[in-house]
């Protein structure tokens, strides 16, 4: 069983920056890849990013693309999710998840964690 605890949210101001971290216990950190996902009140969970398990491969939502960073360190089983320019629009739940593979469709990620709050502020 797989757990995931994501961290680092907070509130900013827009073109501030935030890094989130997603932290793996129990399961192959390693051999997984990583997506991160927000949803915002009212809408949909949408894709923001993915990482291959090596860390070879990353797929960004075109939204974030040039603003978002997704990396990771599997010695710490941790992934990070840097978040530079913020706009009042990425305000969501933040959301990891696991998957065999980088891919952008949510319905295949299998364990999630429990989500960590950003909130831009303009």
């Amino acid at each position: 069983q797989v757990q995931l605890v994501e961290s680092g949210g907070g509130l900013v101001q827009a073109g501030g920056s935030l890094r989130l971290s997603c932290a793996a216990s129990g399961g192959s950190f390693g051999r997984s890849a990583i997506g991160w996902f927000r949803q915002a009140p009212g809408k949909e969970r949408e894709f923001v990013a993915t990482i291959s398990a090596t860390g070879s491969l990353t797929f960004y939502a075109d939204s974030v693309k040039g603003r978002f960073t997704i990396s990771r360190d599997n010695a710490k089983n941790t992934c990070y999710l840097q978040m530079n320019n913020l706009k009042p629009e990425d305000t969501a739940i933040y959301y990891c998840a696991t998957n065999q593979v980088a891919i952008r469709d949510s319905s295949h990620y299998d364990y999630w964690g429990q989500g960590t709050q950003v909130t831009v502020s303009s």
